[in-house]
């Protein structure tokens, strides 16, 4: 019975945000409390139950609410123009270098964790490159797409932070076993621009014979809008700069707990930028929304998996499962997940993944001694790779509308480069024991 209840809560929620009939709070709220009441839970029980999820959360949230905070004020600062603007500068119209800083460019740009933003600063900036080039937008948005996904794997970002609030573990020290993977793949990943530059290179020249494609070898750089006028020149560049290191350096090397390492970041940023304490307060309101959106998810998914985890329905799942598959599977089964991490973003969302799938699998590798961080390395690891090619992002379809591209075309494209990437990244974990 706690196995039909506890799968048909999933399925629900999973059909609900695929679907896009309801926002992931409402779905992640209500539908597990239905569960319980038909599974004979008390009142009482459940509120027990959602109390004990929120606690597992609260410290994701935190970290959640200051570094949401703390980029998006960077980011209104300009922080991140000379960087981007110079690199563009430094191209001079060769393809492939075009293609490898494309590649380089959305890894620090998306520092964040956040797509939309990253998309808004970048595409903007390079596609009236691409366009001079005679380049495809499409390769463009492959190369960042693959990028992202490897930098996706920050603990501010939503995979992570969403697999913490899932396990408990906290997304910091996640990450810091996760960081020679995303090393790894940000240069795999310019090697791979590399030969994508060539490929496009050879495109566009058989284009130009037939005189099907625009291409101005010495074109001018006025022509591409990358100067920086003096309302967007940063002020305090340098000092802000080092706050992030700082911050990033504290998270790598675990000398502060996440929340407060962005606490004290964002409290600095403020102090520098923003001397007077109504300014403070302006700056916090007008990006306090995007914050408290992803707040409020974590917390509505600790409602969910408290009440799942609480009352063993995922418990009961995971039993039920183990006498299904072949005992075989079972110890690796989360290699297997992650191996298919990239179609299943075309079949869920990443709230779906994570906090629907990821404590069913745990349940069951558990049974073979699977620790519960390896489980979400190799689930992790193979699903970040495919997030910018999948429709259930809304930064993907914020990507086709700013570089006027077509989503099924775009999937055409980047599907299977994407997913023989997350391979290479998948490989090196395993290679580095993370799993």
């Amino acid at each position: 019975m706690l196995t039909f209840i506890g799968i048909s809560i999933i399925v629900i929620i999973v059909a609900l945000l695929m679907t896009g009939k309801t926002s992931p709070i409402i779905a992640m709220a209500v539908v597990p409390l239905f569960g319980a009441l038909i599974a004979g839970f008390s009142i009482t029980e459940i509120s027990t139950f959602f109390e004990a999820g929120l606690s597992k959360v609260s410290k994701v949230a935190a970290m959640f609410l200051f570094a949401i905070l703390f980029f998006s004020i960077l980011k209104e600062l300009h922080i991140f123009d000379p960087l981007i603007k110079h690199m563009i500068r430094l191209t001079r119209g060769n393809v492939i270098i075009v293609a490898v800083m494309t590649a380089f460019i959305a890894a620090i740009v998306h520092l964040d964790g956040s797509g939309a933003a990253t998309f808004l600063i970048i595409i903007p900036a390079l596609l009236p490159l691409y366009r001079q080039l005679g380049m495809s937008p499409y390769l463009m948005l492959l190369l960042m797409a693959g990028s992202m996904g490897v930098m996706n794997m920050v603990p501010w970002g939503g995979p992570l932070g969403r697999a913490s609030a899932v396990t408990g573990i906290d997304a910091a020290h996640l990450w810091q076993s996760l960081i020679p993977i995303q090393i790894i793949g940000i240069l795999g990943m310019m090697g791979f621009a590399v030969l994508m530059g060539i490929r496009e290179k050879k495109r566009i020249l058989a284009a130009q014979a037939l005189g099907t494609t625009p291409f101005e070898q010495d074109y001018l750089l006025s022509d591409v809008a990358i100067d920086l006028t003096e309302e967007q020149k940063p002020k305090k560049f340098w000092l802000n700069i080092s706050t992030i290191i700082i911050a990033i350096l504290c998270l790598a090397f675990g000398l502060f707990s996440a929340p407060y390492v962005f606490m004290l970041a964002l409290a600095i940023t403020l102090l520098l930028n923003f001397p007077k304490p109504k300014q403070q307060m302006e700056i916090i309101s007008k990006h306090a929304p995007q914050a408290l959106n992803m707040v409020a998810i974590i917390f509505a998914a600790g409602a969910f998996l408290g009440i799942l985890s609480e009352s063993g329905m995922l418990k009961s799942i995971a039993v039920d499962l183990i006498h299904v598959l072949p005992s075989n599977w079972i110890g690796s089964l989360h290699i297997m997940v992650g191996i298919l991490g990239v179609p299943l973003d075309l079949l869920t969302s990443t709230d779906a993944y994570y906090f629907a799938l990821l404590p069913i699998i745990h349940e069951v590798t558990s049974t073979a001694g699977v620790p519960v961080d390896s489980v979400v390395y190799a689930m992790a690891i193979g699903n970040n790779a495919g997030t910018f090619v999948s429709p259930f992002s809304p930064a993907t379809w914020l990507a086709m509308g700013l570089a006027g591209t077509d989503m099924g075309r775009h999937l055409r494209y980047s599907f299977f480069w994407i997913w023989f990437f997350s391979f290479f990244t998948l490989s090196a974990g395993f290679l580095l024991g993370l799993y």
